[in-house]
């Protein structure tokens, strides 16, 4: 009897746990200071979870370039995620980007609380000085 007891309460307590777990999956914006005091830019990713795995997009750098005349830019493909996982409330994944002074993998590590997604972005430096650190919180979008 004593093991039955023991055996429904450890499948209920998993089933809770599953049933609290963290789902970052949708489209997630937030907004970084502009260059050079420009105004600040809204970007929005994109992230599908299952299980623990983590995958999705982020759009591609614009790095400012236009097309001739006043055509306007086209922007690049989104850059797809590698390596995305979820742990709990913890969210990892990289981007890999082909420059061409050679490929930059910028980390994205955050926590989920609620509609909130606090992520802290770091981008290496390709000069060999320290990387570049954002803290931010996206917001997930309700469309």
């Amino acid at each position: 009897m004593t093991k039955k007891l023991l055996f429904v309460t450890t499948l209920l307590l998993v089933v809770a746990f599953v049933a609290v777990a963290a789902d970052v999956t949708g489209k997630w914006t937030y907004e970084t200071a502009g260059r050079q005091g420009g105004p600040a830019r809204q970007t929005t990713i994109t992230l599908k979870q299952d299980g623990t795995k983590l995958t999705g997009s982020v759009p591609a750098m614009m790095g400012g370039r236009r097309g001739g005349g006043d055509a306007p830019a086209t922007p690049p493909p989104d850059q797809e995620i590698s390596n995305g996982k979820v742990d709990g409330n913890n969210v990892y994944f990289e981007v890999k980007r082909t420059t061409p002074n050679g490929d930059i993998v910028t980390k994205y590590e955050g926590t989920l609380d609620g509609d909130s997604l606090k992520l802290k972005i770091t981008t290496p430096n390709m000069q060999g000085g320290d990387p570049r650190v954002n803290e931010v919180v996206a917001k997930k979008a309700t469309t």
